[in-house]
């Protein structure tokens, strides 16, 4: 019959590539998802503490600003970790690296720097991650948010 040739409907399948096999366990990374920011913290906490005191003695207020800057950047690192993958790509873009500009800007200042000078550090590293975490999720996200790699 000729009219059934040109109504059938034909599949399509998608090939995608394969991911990967994963070497870690799904116990390593719950673990790690909470470990990296506490290292990172602390190694930040050491580093602003170490930039506030500008080579000077060691005292009982620097080693608590530095644990106080660690809690804060803990805090804050947990948080944009787990509510950024569920905004939209650019503003998971953007959240990311506001947070990494703030970071490296408060350091900046730390040094004795002055406010403009950290406030412009830290845009243009803002403005740099940001545009290598947009290319990222922008190559391997549709517009939904679905991972396509």
């Amino acid at each position: 019959m000729p009219g059934i040739r040109g109504t059938r409907e034909t599949r399509r399948t998608v090939v995608r590539p394969a991911r990967p096999p994963d070497i870690f366990s799904e116990r390593f990374h719950r673990v790690a998802r909470y470990a990296i920011p506490v290292a990172l913290g602390l190694l930040y906490g050491y580093w602003a503490a170490a930039n506030r005191r500008d080579g000077g003695p060691i005292t009982g207020e620097n080693v608590l600003f530095g644990f106080v800057t660690a809690l804060a950047f803990i805090v804050l690192c947990i948080a944009v970790a787990v509510l950024a993958p569920r905004l939209m790509r650019e503003l998971h873009s953007l959240t990311k690296s506001a947070f990494a500009g703030a970071a490296i800007g408060f350091l900046y200042s730390q040094g004795g720097a002055g406010v403009w000078a950290s406030v412009v550090l830290g845009l243009v590293i803002t403005a740099a991650i940001f545009a290598v975490f947009f290319y990222r999720y922008y190559t391997r996200e549709d517009a939904e948010g679905n991972r396509i790699r």
